[in-house]
C-alpha cells in the first residue's frame, strides 16, 4: 500500500473537528424554548454549558472548534474569555450568514473537516471519556449517534425527545412518538464530511435542520451505529433543559470524580467525604494550588500534635491527618470539575504530601520519643523515625527520576512500564492516614514506626530497581 493511501486513510479515521450549534438543537428545537428550561450561559458547577463543552471537547483531543452562533454569539465569546483557557482554534459562523437549512453552509464547513467531524449542541454535559472513545471508533463512512436510556420516563414530559430504535448496533428509525423501548438520541453526532457535502443532494425543509433527514437516510444501506452510555459508566451523558436537570448534571459530574492515584480508604471513605468540602471551596472561589497547601498545613499542625507524645495528643493529631487525607482530595476535584489541571499543580500536589508524610513520621518518632525518655530504648523511635524521612524523601526523589524518564523516553517492555506504574501510583496513596487513627487509638504509635521505616526504605529500593538503566529506553 503506497504512502499516500495510508496517509488518506489515516485523514479519512480522524475525529478533530466539532461544530458547535449553541442556539439548537441537533434535531432542529430552539435552546431555550420553553419557559423553565436553560440556556447556554447557566452554569453547572461554576461553569457555564457552553464553556463546559468547550472545555471538555478540547479535555478529549478535539483540535478545532466551529460555533454557529445565533444572537447570543457576543455573549458567548465573552463566557469563553473567561476562566479556563481555551487552547484550540474557534471560529465563529453567525447563522444570519449561514442558515443552518443552506445547503452550501454545510459543504463549507465539510470543506473544513478532515475526515469526520462531531456535531454537538450545548445544553447537556458528558464526560471526555466518551468523545475519547469517538474518536477512537470511528469508520469510513460510518455515522454515530450518541444515545441515551430514559431515565426520566416518570417525570413530566418537558419537550418532544428523538427516539431511536436500534438493531445489533445499528440505527433502524429515527421518531418523535413517545417509545419505552427506544433510546433517546443524546446532541452529540459524529458524521463523515462527505455526509455534509453531500447535503445538496438531500431535500431540506425551510428552517429545520438537516441532520435527522441525513441520519435517516444514511440508515437505510446501514451506514449509522448507535453509542449507548449505557455500556458504559464512565459513558455518561446528561441532558440540561430546567433546574432539576442543572442538579442531576452536578451530581454526575461530582460522582464521576476519581484521582489518578489512590487507594481503598480515598475510594470508600475520603472521596465520600471530600466531594461535601469540594463545593465549599467551589462557592469560595479556592484554586486547586491553595487547597493543596491548605491541606499540607494541616498535615503538618497534625505532625506537631504527634510531636506532643501525650495520648489525647495523637488522637487528636491522627484526626487532624485524616481530615488533611481528605481535603487533600479536593484540589484534584477542584481541578477537574474546573478543567484547571496544571504540570505544576500535579508536581506541588505529590511534593506537599511527601512534605507531610515525612512530617508526620518525624512527629510521631519525636513523640514515641518523649514517652520513653530516661528507658534504655528510648533511642529506638528516632533511629527508626529517621529511617522512615530518609527512605520517603528518597523515594520521592526516584519518584520524580521515574516520571522525567516516563515522559522523555519510556520503559523498554510493557511489565516494566506497568511497574513504573503501580509503583507511582502507590507513592501518593493517603490509605496509611487510616492505619495511624488505629495505632494512635491503641496507644502504639511507636508499633507504626517500624512499618513506615522498612515500608519506606523498601519502597525507595523498589524504585532504585524500577529505574535502573536497564529499564529505560534512551531517550
Amino acid at each position: 500500500m503506497s504512502e499516500s493511501v495510508v496517509q488518506k486513510q489515516a485523514g479519512l479515521q480522524g475525529l478533530s473537528t466539532a461544530i458547535l450549534l449553541p442556539s439548537v438543537s441537533l434535531f432542529g428545537e430552539l435552546a431555550g424554548l420553553y419557559a423553565d428550561e436553560v440556556g447556554p450561559l447557566t452554569s453547572v458547577v461554576g461553569i457555564g454549558l457552553f464553556q463546559r463543552t468547550v472545555l471538555t471537547l478540547q479535555r478529549a483531543g478535539i483540535r478545532q472548534l466551529m460555533v454557529l452562533a445565533g444572537p447570543e454569539e457576543d455573549q458567548l465569546k465573552q463566557a469563553l474569555g473567561k476562566g479556563p483557557r481555551v487552547t484550540i482554534p474557534v471560529r465563529w459562523m453567525p447563522i444570519r450568514e449561514f442558515p443552518l437549512d443552506d445547503p452550501r453552509t454545510w459543504e463549507s464547513l465539510a470543506a473544513e473537516v478532515r475526515g469526520f467531524c462531531l456535531l454537538s449542541g450545548v445544553q447537556g454535559v458528558f464526560a471526555s471519556p466518551l468523545i475519547e472513545s469517538l474518536r477512537q471508533e470511528v469508520q469510513e463512512g460510518q455515522a454515530i449517534v450518541v444515545a441515551r436510556a430514559d431515565h426520566e420516563q416518570d417525570r413530566q414530559p418537558r419537550r418532544p425527545s428523538v427516539r431511536v430504535k436500534v438493531q445489533a448496533g445499528r440505527l433502524l428509525s429515527m421518531t418523535s412518538r413517545q417509545d419505552n423501548a427506544a433510546l433517546v438520541a443524546t446532541d452529540l453526532v459524529v458524521l463523515p464530511a462527505s455526509f455534509m457535502s453531500a447535503a445538496s443532494h438531500t431535500g431540506v425543509e425551510t428552517g429545520t435542520v438537516p441532520i435527522r433527514r441525513w441520519l435517516e437516510r444514511a440508515a437505510v444501506d446501514g451506514h449509522v451505529r448507535v453509542w449507548s452510555t449505557e455500556t458504559n459508566r464512565s459513558h455518561w451523558y446528561q441532558d440540561v433543559r430546567d433546574a432539576a436537570d442543572v442538579q442531576a448534571a452536578e451530581k454526575k459530574l461530582f460522582n464521576s470524580l476519581k484521582g489518578e492515584f489512590e487507594g481503598f480508604v480515598d475510594r470508600f471513605f475520603n472521596r465520600k467525604i471530600s466531594r461535601w468540602f469540594t463545593r465549599i471551596f467551589l462557592a469560595g472561589g479556592f484554586s486547586p494550588n491553595a487547597i493543596t497547601i491548605l491541606a499540607a498545613v494541616v498535615g503538618l499542625v497534625s505532625a506537631a500534635g504527634f510531636g506532643l507524645g501525650t495520648y489525647s495528643a495523637g488522637i487528636i493529631a491522627a484526626l487532624l491527618f485524616q481530615l488533611a487525607a481528605i481535603i487533600d482530595c479536593c484540589d484534584g476535584e477542584v481541578a477537574r470539575l474546573t478543567f484547571t489541571e496544571s504540570p505544576f499543580g500535579a508536581w506541588l500536589d505529590i511534593a506537599m504530601d511527601n512534605v507531610v508524610h515525612m512530617a508526620i513520621f518525624a512527629g510521631i518518632a519525636v513523640g514515641s520519643y518523649l514517652r520513653a525518655d530516661g528507658s534504655d530504648g528510648a533511642w529506638v523511635p528516632l533511629a527508626l523515625g529517621s529511617a522512615a524521612v530518609l527512605g520517603n524523601g528518597l523515594s520521592f526523589w526516584l519518584v520524580t527520576r521515574a516520571q522525567k524518564i516516563k515522559a522523555a523516553s519510556g520503559w523498554r517492555t510493557p511489565v516494566q512500564a506497568a511497574w513504573s506504574d503501580f509503583m507511582l501510583k502507590n507513592v501518593a496513596s493517603r490509605d496509611f492516614s487510616v492505619i495511624v487513627l488505629t495505632f494512635a487509638v491503641l496507644g502504639k504509635l511507636d508499633w507504626f514506626l517500624w512499618m513506615a521505616a522498612i515500608g519506606s526504605v523498601v519502597f525507595s529500593l523498589l524504585m532504585l530497581w524500577v529505574i535502573r538503566p536497564s529499564a529505560t529506553t534512551r531517550a
